[in-house]
């Protein structure tokens, strides 16, 4: 699949988005018996809905990708109070160029390469569009039974294409409606976990925590709390820190890991191993521990295998993160990178980072569903229904934080229906091959250095200070990085591993092509010759 073909993927002028979205929300309109005094406007939004998209996707290589705008630019721009009377559409599409665009960061361009990508698509274009035309709220079977089963479906799809063990499935609550009947299948190879779709890995790391910590407290006691300790890394998410924070976990119960160059900064089995024997010699509580597949400063991968022995052996919960690199792993090249997801009590990855699906879609499967439910669930009697009351179907308000759910799952079905696994893994292996290139790029040039070695499409390099650099090239990068984000020709990120001040390039934006790479290349030599001038 060439880089070309790759980028074919995103909404396209050829397909009438805007058609597709408005005669869907007339339909449910019409269907309701709703006034229809506003279908003919309505209407009139089809042509100039898909025109302003097929612009934008036209204007992608040419938009400044991240503007300057000072804070607090827009209350300038806009009035103090919401308009008495109706405004029209064009007035409207006109402020968003003019007011809206400007402050746009614009993650979709192939010129993006600063965090982990937000992915889009055609189909998952498509998807969110039906989504918000059917505009349901699937908190429980009963609100919208195709919304959970296909989740359901399609989620243990993706759990088998990641090879996942069959404990994650949800085989055995997959239910099927045939008129008023249910017929539940039940699969002797499967376990009692599932699959669910969160908003993000936030979400999906917060949920597993808590589930976890109710778990050891039924054991325990709930007066142990204070007790309770959680590992990881320094490179783990920050988001498992503000878990922590919303379970009630002291500050100074989380164990943050050093880690260095020596593992490319990887979680350390021995240094978990010891960190647990010393609190349980303290008297504390080991509960959880999270491994990460894909770390957003370098994407370093840790030795899922060797941390799950020991979250088995010391009685922890033992969470998989892959938020960025669980998609890459359908490939089964590399698929090895999650060796040891069976030792795992939950796993995740983020669909709409790498896996051409609108954010936000964020899968998390569990081997125990039941500890999820015990945890979130509620049942007022305003919920109550015969299907709930019978076990016989699946409410996804038990498995997350708030009670309304969107109809996330339709985008990831037509995503995969409408590309198939075999242009998923194209798309993949395209992004990893351009970032290969960009590594290439560098080793021609004596004045850069990569940094860590490169996994995924995640490059990690630096200038190379001149000698005696009192601050080992910190400040020379981070000028660097600023010049060539304040170019507006490409924009990226950096991070900081062992004091260094170092770059990040990475690549997963549906357009970027050879030419982004090597247009990219330029702009960094360019603005690293300058630099090195005033020196």
């Amino acid at each position: 699949m060439s880089s070309q073909e790759a980028s074919s993927s995103m909404p396209n002028k050829d397909v009438d988005f805007g058609c597709i979205i408005i005669d869907t929300i007339c339909g449910n309109i019409k269907e309701a018996g709703i006034d229809d005094t506003d279908l003919e406007d309505l209407s009139d939004m089809k042509g100039l809905i898909d025109c302003k998209w097929s612009d934008r996707l036209l204007s992608f290589d040419v938009l400044v990708i991240f503007k300057s705008v000072q804070p607090g630019y827009l209350r300038e721009l806009l009035p103090d109070s919401a308009p008495d009377h109706s405004e029209s559409l064009q007035d409207v599409f006109d402020d968003i160029q003019q007011k809206i665009v400007p402050g746009i960061t614009h993650w979709q361009s192939p010129q993006y390469f600063a965090y982990y990508p937000s992915n889009s698509s055609t189909a998952g274009f498509l998807g969110e569009m039906l989504s918000a035309g059917f505009n349901i709220v699937g908190f429980s079977w009963v609100t919208s039974p195709a919304a959970t089963e296909l989740e359901i479906i399609i989620l243990d799809w993706l759990a088998k294409l990641l090879k996942l063990p069959n404990q994650f499935l949800s085989t055995e609550s997959l239910v099927m409606a045939s008129s008023v009947v249910l017929v539940i299948i039940r699969d002797s190879l499967a376990g009692k976990g599932g699959g669910v779709i969160q908003g993000t890995a936030s979400e999906a790391i917060l949920v597993v925590l808590l589930a976890a910590r109710d778990k050891i407290l039924r054991k325990v006691g709930k007066n142990s709390l204070e007790k309770l300790v959680v590992y990881a890394s320094d490179q783990t998410h920050s988001a498992l820190q503000k878990a922590c924070q919303i379970a009630g976990i002291f500050s100074e119960n989380v164990r943050v890991l050093k880690t260095d160059s020596s593992s490319n900064y990887a979680l350390s089995p021995e240094v978990v191993s010891t960190a647990i024997s010393d609190d349980l010699l303290a008297g504390l509580i080991p509960f959880f521990l999270c491994g990460t597949v894909g770390t957003t400063s370098s994407a370093a991968v840790d030795p899922l295998s060797e941390l799950g022995k020991l979250a088995k052996a010391f009685d922890l919960w033992f969470h998989v993160d892959a938020a960025y690199a669980g998609s890459v792993c359908i490939c089964p090249e590399y698929r090895y990178h999650i060796n040891g997801v069976e030792e795992a009590d939950s796993f995740g990855m983020n669909a709409h980072k790498w896996f051409l699906t609108n954010f936000d879609c964020s899968v998390l499967w569990v081997k125990d569903r039941s500890a999820l439910i015990q945890c979130l669930s509620t049942y007022p009697e305003f919920l109550k229904n015969k299907a709930s009351e019978e076990n016989a179907v699946v409410d996804f308000k038990d498995w997350q934080i708030p009670l309304g759910r969107r109809f996330r799952s339709l985008k990831l079905w037509l995503v995969l229906r409408l590309y198939g696994v075999e242009k998923l893994q194209s798309y993949i292996r395209n992004h990893i091959r351009l970032a290969e290139l960009f590594e290439q790029l560098i080793g021609y040039d004596s004045r850069f250095e990569v940094v860590t070695p490169r996994t995924f499409s995640l490059v990690c390099f630096r200038l190379i200070p001149p000698q005696n650099d009192p601050d080992n090239g910190f400040k020379l990068n981070q000028s660097l990085l600023n010049s060539v984000n304040a170019s507006g020709k490409i924009f990226m990120s950096h991070t900081v591993l062992s004091g260094k001040f170092i770059l990040r390039f990475a690549v997963g934006a549906p357009l970027t092509e050879d030419k982004h790479i090597t247009m990219a290349w330029k702009v960094l030599q360019d603005q690293a010759t300058s630099l090195l001038k005033d020196l």
